[in-house]
């Protein structure tokens, strides 16, 4: 096969509806990621529901865990429609309550707020990482999109954490202004 025979076959693949296009190892890889990772952290933030006291909190994780869920039908979606087979998720979490649970054995509010916040962070950069290596329109489009749904989310739990005065901050440089 000489080199134009196979530009040819490619640029004919790369042609037209995206959603035509075949998805390449990478895109399968990191969707089919980002549904496991995301069926995890379900799991966990319905465990954490039941640990948190705070109600600003709690509004903000159930609204994280709304957001995962309408990110997995999306990428469900797309997985399905290309062939391919969706990783396991794990049954909904039962709720508790918060006094149920021995005070050793819970979560304390900063703790999750702290782990929410590490998420949120590592979510943006899958998504961003999703978008660089997208060759599919449509799929770097939809992780734009979730790369800004999180960023904005990011930004309410940052400012959750300060008003709550959970927000250790590290080592400020301060200048000296000696002569």
């Amino acid at each position: 096969m000489n080199i134009e025979t196979i530009r040819s076959a490619i640029m004919g693949i790369l042609s037209g509806n995206p959603k035509d296009e075949p998805m390449h190892y990478g895109e399968v890889y990191g969707t089919w990621s980002h549904l496991s990772v995301n069926h995890g952290l379900i799991a966990a933030y319905q465990t954490f529901i039941n640990h948190i006291g705070d109600e600003d909190l709690k509004k903000l994780v159930q609204e994280a865990i709304e957001a995962m869920q309408e990110e997995n039908k999306q990428v469900e979606e797309l997985l399905k429609t290309n062939g391919i087979g969706l990783p396991p998720a794990p049954p909904e979490r039962p709720v508790a309550h918060l006094e149920d649970i021995p005070p050793g054995a819970r979560f304390s509010d900063p703790e999750i707020a702290a782990a929410v916040s590490k998420d949120v962070a590592e979510g943006l950069v899958a998504a961003s990482t999703m978008i660089g290596q997208s060759i599919r329109e449509d799929i770097a489009v939809m992780y734009g999109q979730f790369h800004m749904a999180k960023a904005q989310f990011g930004a309410k739990m940052l400012k959750l954490n300060k008003t709550k005065g959970w927000l250790i901050p590290p080592p400020l440089q301060v200048k000296s202004t000696e002569s």
